[in-house]
């Protein structure tokens, strides 16, 4: 059996993505990070991070348990494990693996900055919203150039593209209208039909929903607790 420390973020969509796409039994165990609960002791010997997502498989290697915590490891472990979505001869493989880094160290990081700076921080400083936003651009025209020659990142479907997706799905909240880069929206379209994508993004749907009409009614993304927990002073306390 496996376990899915998950909350309803793009990180955590990847991994709800190829579990459904491998057919997959899998139990889900919240980590609600606005309440912090990424900050216990049992999850930080789990995710010594304190970021979701992390799994424990009690089928590891050798029939062991194994936790795993960082997307890009865990989807690099199932991959491996049940031999799809990612090559094992070694043009193929490397080609998944950069695109899959390109993802973990620019498209994330610097999508994940936009967001902050764009709807987050409690000060709009427009040279960070500029920054970002110019940076999202860029990312993107880097990803519409490779969907100009080929239908997704690298060869076939592979934990890349479900590993880069759920970044993209916030794309207003970047700054960007997918009209602007026709590749990348047809390869957007395409995931987004999959039958697996749509379980995978169904994943706690009414928690986000409930998020949601929070929101709106105190017309701001977070709560004081929400915010220290996210990115306030719990982030920097010693543990």
């Amino acid at each position: 059996m496996l376990d899915l420390y998950f909350w309803p973020t793009p990180n955590g969509y990847k991994i709800t993505m190829l579990l459904e796409e491998l057919g997959l039994q899998y139990v889900v165990v919240p980590v609600n990070i606005g309440k912090g609960d990424q900050f216990t002791p049992e999850f930080l010997k789990i995710s010594p991070n304190n970021k979701m997502p992390a799994i424990v498989d009690t089928d590891g290697p050798g029939g062991k348990p194994i936790s795993i915590f960082e997307s890009g490891a865990i989807l690099i472990y199932l991959a491996e494990k049940h031999g799809r979505f990612m090559p094992t001869e070694p043009r193929g493989k490397y080609n998944v693996l950069q695109w899959l880094m390109f993802q973990m160290g620019t498209v994330g990081p610097m999508l994940g900055q936009a967001h902050h700076f764009r709807r987050y921080a409690p000060e709009k400083l427009q040279y960070a919203i500029d920054r970002y936003t110019n940076e999202a651009s860029r990312i993107y025209n880097v990803i519409d150039r490779r969907l100009a020659e080929g239908e997704y990142l690298a060869g076939d479907y592979s934990i890349a593209d479900m590993a880069t997706y759920p970044w993209l799905v916030p794309h207003k909240m970047q700054g960007q209208e997918l009209d602007t880069y026709p590749n990348l929206k047809r390869w957007y379209e395409s995931i987004r039909s999959r039958p697996a994508t749509q379980r995978g993004f169904a994943m706690m749907a009414d928690v986000v929903e409930k998020m949601r009409a929070q929101a709106q009614e105190r017309q701001q993304p977070h709560d004081q607790e929400s915010w220290n927990n996210l990115f306030g002073n719990k982030q920097f306390e010693k543990r």
